[in-house]
This record gives C-alpha cells, sequence and structure tokens, in this order.
C-alpha cells in the first residue's frame, strides 16, 4: 500500500507517517502541504493508493481538492480534519471519500481505518482480476488478441510532476512551463535532438509559445505583450520555487527534494544567498535574485524527457 498525505500542519503528516510505518501499513509516496499541490497525474506518477488529506488548508481545501481528482483517482480518500460540521461531512462523502476522521488524532482510529481502506482495495483488486481473467478466456474463445493499452504518457504530464514536487503548481508561470515543454517536444525530431548545446534561445521560445497561444492572427505588439507578461511570470514562479527548495534544504540538507532539485535546477551561488537570506530573515528580493531561466528551462525539459522512457 502507497499513500500520500496531504496536511498544512508538519506535525500531523509526521505523526501519520509514524503510525503507516511504525504499524507496517506500507509506504509512504509522497506528501505535501496544500491541496494546490496535489493532482491526479502526481498521484498516478507516485502509485498512491490512499490519499489521506486535511479539510482546512490555506490555498486550496480538501473539499476541492477531492473534486478536481473525481473520475481520475482511483484510490480511496481518507480525510482528516477537526471540523465536525455534519453538512462539511456530508459534502466530503458525497464526493466519494472513503472515511472521515475527526481530529485530534486517535492512533488506533487510524490504524482501524486504514486496515478497512486495506481490506476495500484488496478486495476490488480480487474482483478485478477476475474480471480481466474472465475477459481473457472470453478473446481466446472468440479468437481475439487484443494487446492492453497502456496509459499515456506525455511531457506536460511529466513536467507537472517535477513542477508540483518543487512546489510550483500553485504559482501562474507554471502554465508557461508546461506550454514550453510541449513547444520544445514537437521542435525536437530525430535528427535534432535537443541538449544544452542545441536549445534554441530564451527568446524564441517565449515568442513561439506566444505565437502558438494567441495563434496565427494575433498581432505583433500583442504577441510582445505576452512575452514580456510570460517572462514575468515564469521568472516570480522560478524565484518562489527557488525559495521553497531552499528552505527545505535549511531544515534537513539530506532533505531528498532539496538534494534532487537545489542544484540540477539553481545555480550554487543563488542557493547559497538564499540560504543565508532565509537565515537572518532578510525579506527576499526578486529584483536582486539571479533567475536563470533559461537554465531551468532546459533542465526541466531534458529532466521531463527522461521520465518517459
Amino acid at each position: 500500500m502507497r499513500y500520500f498525505i496531504v496536511d498544512d500542519d508538519a506535525g500531523i503528516r509526521s505523526m501519520l507517517m509514524d503510525i503507516i510505518e511504525d504499524e507496517g501499513l506500507g509506504d509512504i509516496a509522497g506528501e505535501a502541504e496544500d491541496g494546490a499541490h496535489v493532482h491526479a497525474e502526481l498521484l498516478e506518477l507516485h502509485k498512491v493508493d490512499v490519499l489521506l488529506i486535511d479539510l482546512l488548508m490555506p490555498q486550496q481545501d480538501g473539499i476541492e481538492t477531492v473534486r478536481a481528482l473525481a473520475g481520475r483517482f482511483t484510490g480511496k480518500i481518507v480525510m482528516i480534519s477537526q471540523i465536525e460540521s455534519k453538512h462539511m461531512i456530508g459534502e466530503a462523502y458525497s464526493l466519494g471519500i472513503e472515511y472521515y476522521i475527526t481530529k485530534p488524532i486517535n492512533r488506533l482510529e487510524i490504524l482501524s481505518v486504514l486496515r478497512l481502506v486495506e481490506e476495500r482495495l484488496r478486495m476490488q483488486q480480487s474482483i478485478a482480476d477476475i474480471q480481466r481473467t474472465l475477459q481473457g478466456l472470453s478473446g481466446l474463445q472468440s479468437g481475439e488478441r487484443k494487446q492492453p493499452q497502456a496509459p499515456d504518457k506525455t511531457i506536460a504530464t511529466s513536467g507537472h510532476f517535477l513542477l508540483s514536487e518543487m512546489g510550483m503548481i500553485g504559482e501562474a508561470g507554471s502554465r508557461d512551463l508546461l506550454d514550453m515543454l510541449e513547444y520544445l517536444e514537437l521542435l525536437e525530431t530525430d535528427e535534432h535532438k535537443l541538449s544544452p548545446y542545441t536549445f534554441p534561445s530564451l527568446k524564441d521560445i517565449f515568442q513561439n509559445v506566444a505565437q502558438r497561444k494567441l495563434g496565427q492572427d494575433a498581432t505583433a505588439a500583442d504577441v510582445t505583450k505576452e512575452v514580456k507578461a510570460a517572462e514575468q511570470r515564469v521568472r516570480r514562479a522560478i524565484f518562489q520555487t527557488l525559495s521553497h527548495v531552499v528552505s527545505l534544504g535549511l531544515t534537513d540538507y539530506t532533505h531528498p527534494k532539496f538534494e534532487n532539485y537545489a542544484s540540477k535546477f539553481f545555480d550554487f551561488t543563488e542557493i547559497r544567498k538564499k540560504m543565508l537570506e532565509l537565515q537572518n530573515n532578510v525579506e527576499p528580493s526578486l529584483s536582486q535574485t539571479r533567475i536563470n531561466t533559461k537554465k531551468f528551462v532546459q533542465v526541466l525539459y531534458l529532466e521531463a524527457k527522461r521520465m518517459l522512457h
């Protein structure tokens, strides 16, 4: 069983992880501090079986998140909250959650609920296996040979996962970056492989993405305006992501996200500078931070592409 925990309280996330790991209920596939960082593609890539999610969170609450996942996440959802409103609990159940647990967390209740969820998942899996077997036998009897189709993976899916891991999906510039990935994928062919040495200029990328977004009838002035707006959105998003990743490393140098993404996506001098700012409670400033947008886009594309293979 693989669990993903979403709660803006780090202490609650830690307690749930301890219960799951201590009792051998399964593995922790991931965690997030807000529903804005959770989406179906992320849960699919992490192969999540059970989503544990808080109701009240600052950016996107549990109800909104569960509603966005409807029909796209096939695992089970357990909602945990201090809210005991019958209306809210009823709405949560109507959206398809499996159980609603009220805080403060009771270890025995958590164990009981998660074991029931595990039992239901195993039962569903057994039924699905039987159905596949019967379908296979039916196909053999009729002489058919159907090949199972693997779910499609796209560069945008991989990019979405990476941006979510770095805490960027809530930022406006994340959509621009995903558009860039799709453009770069179209640009690349078997004869023309993109690498840091053959990458198009940042100006060309922004220009072409803006043209694709606005359509061929857009005026040069409209394209220029969109390019400038997109550049600002992307810069702000990268700046916020740098702050997020560095804050993880400041707390724990061995944090997997800090180790995986800090040096890959950002310049070491800026990482060190941002750490000193956070340590000294200096108000972060975008204008005083060197944002290497081209490096970020290059690494994002190459990493997203690598995940597809």
